[in-house]
């Protein structure tokens, strides 16, 4: 959730391919996870290839490639076949008249993609969204944690507020999980009996919220004046900070007209964002008291709080849980009967409730959260501008970067190399399995680093990082203690899947 990770598509750093197109995936069951790792003795210095073509022009035409053409993953396909190299030159969106300098360095291998952690080489000053930032207006005029390096004074005290936020609330994730996603499954259950099918994502959505603001703030939204409203107005709100790099599935010119040229206006959206504050406002006296002592003002660990909340944390959940249960669906009934056994069997032994310690014990079902974490991170895109000149290597070449040049790293195909992950377009429900498997986690990078290491105040993983990882694993824990198969179709959507249920079988 970037400094808490999840941005709001694949919203880097950090919870989303990052909007809406899919590269097949095929679901298997793997006995013996392997690592297929090549390490040349001495590898050979290239130039970069790729070019970013006239001014103006060839921002806009690879704008039109990226997000019309061809779609995301076909537009580093192809560029990775032409220049036969997963590092290239290109522009990235959204270009004129919103970004200055679209020019970035491409990185879709396992290998040179960590480059884009390391803040002793990177700057991740204003870049969490990419070659463009939204407008402060759109958080009270401050620039939130996700937009700081670790470089600057802030991010410490910031980002041990939210450290300090999930440490004093640990104790009520669980049971609140439980309550609001128990309510949430009784609706499901009533939706299918009604009409057959049930749609996920709205539910999961308001879900989501409830689950945060219970967990984290203490308090149910739907006994406050914001009622049921909360993702209806954070969903607008995300979308004047992001459209620039989403589509909506208008008309082509009509999309890229309204999208892509120019901001959209954050008056547009004021009075929802107050609502949103003021909410937060009302319910975080033990959190300010927090920040007093962090030298952080109200105002300004109200707007990060808020952010954090809404943008990385429920950003997370609303697009990584349909897409983890559209894996996990096509994974088929034995792995859904594995995972209800092993869920169901350590429950029981841990007296009928779900504990840290039992889920700790359920080594199927905690590889599936780790997988579908691989296969579809929540936040797809990384960047980091170089503060120095470096060699980056790829596992063909060594390459050349300039300081100041803007690095790209496309998570979806580095957390896919073909060289270190065997069948890496699979989801393989028991690939992080047993000892050879849990090597492979730190190639598991959807937090803004590897799933070995962890968040501090000195680098820009996610904060929230254990705490995806937990409630993930409680969503799936809840499914399957609840559930024995399901099937589900899947349709597109501007952030993530659109989810279906089409049959549920209760256990």
């Amino acid at each position: 959730m970037a400094s808490f990770s999840l941005p709001l598509p694949s919203l880097h750093q950090q919870f989303p391919s990052k909007y809406s197109t899919f590269r097949p995936i095929i679901v298997s069951l793997s006995e013996k996870p392997t690592i297929v790792v090549t390490q040349p003795t001495k590898l050979p210095t290239r130039t970069i290839p790729g070019d970013y073509g006239l001014p103006g022009i060839g921002p806009w035409k690879d704008r039109l490639d990226y997000f019309y053409n061809q779609g995301k993953d076909e537009f580093f396909e192809s560029r990775e076949v032409k220049y036969k190299s997963t590092i290239f030159r290109t522009n990235m969106p959204p270009g004129p008249f919103i970004s200055s300098n679209p020019k970035v360095i491409v990185l879709l291998d396992g290998k040179s993609f960590p480059v884009l952690f390391d803040v002793s080489k990177v700057e991740k000053k204003d870049l969490f969204t990419g070659t463009y930032m939204p407008s402060t207006e759109l958080t009270g005029g401050y620039r939130v944690l996700s937009y700081l390096d670790p470089s600057e004074p802030n991010h410490e005290k910031l980002k041990k507020l939210m450290f300090f936020l999930l440490s004093s609330r640990r104790d009520h994730v669980i049971p609140k999980f439980h309550e609001t996603y128990t309510e949430f499954f009784e609706t499901l259950d009533k939706e299918m009996a009604e009409k057959g099918t049930a749609g996920l994502n709205s539910g999961n959505d308001q879900a989501a919220f409830n689950f945060l603001a219970r967990s984290l703030f203490g308090v149910n939204p739907v006994e406050t004046k914001l009622g049921t409203d909360g993702p209806t107005l954070i969903g607008k709100w995300v979308l004047l900070q992001l459209h620039p790099v989403l589509t909506l599935g208008l008309p082509k010119f009509l999309d890229d007209l309204i999208l892509h040229t120019f901001r959209l206006p954050p008056f547009l959206v004021k009075k929802d964002y107050q609502r949103l504050y003021d909410f937060f406002y009302t319910n975080s006296a033990s959190l300010f008291a927090e920040a007093e002592k962090l030298g952080i003002s109200k105002e300004e660990a109200c707007h990060n709080l808020l952010f954090a909340t809404c943008f990385n944390s429920f950003g997370g959940m609303k697009i990584f849980f349909p897409n983890m249960l559209k894996s996990i669906a096509k994974a088929g009934v034995e792995v859904h009967t594995r995972l209800a056994n092993e869920i169901r069997s350590e429950v029981k032994s841990a007296g009928g409730k779900i504990t840290m310690s039992a889920m700790e014990k359920m080594p199927l079902m905690k590889s599936v959260v780790y997988e579908a974490l691989r296969v579809d991170p929540p936040v797809a895109s990384q960047y980091g501008r170089a503060k120095q000149d470096l060699k980056i290597e790829s596992h063909d070449a060594v390459f050349e970067v300039k300081k100041g040049e803007m690095l790209f790293g496309y998570q979806p195909f580095a957390t896919k190399d073909p060289k270190i992950f065997d069948r890496p377009e699979e989801f393989v429900a028991d690939r992080f399995v047993g000892e050879e498997g849990e090597k492979l986690l730190k190639y598991v990078l959807w937090s803004n680093g590897p799933e070995t290491e962890s968040p501090t105040v000195g680098n820009k993983q996610c904060a929230g990082r254990d705490f995806v990882v937990m409630v993930s694993r409680l969503f799936v824990t809840e499914f399957f203690l609840r559930y024995d198969t399901f099937n589900v179709d899947v349709d597109k959507s501007a952030l993530g899947a659109s989810i279906t249920i089409t049959s549920l079988k209760k256990a």
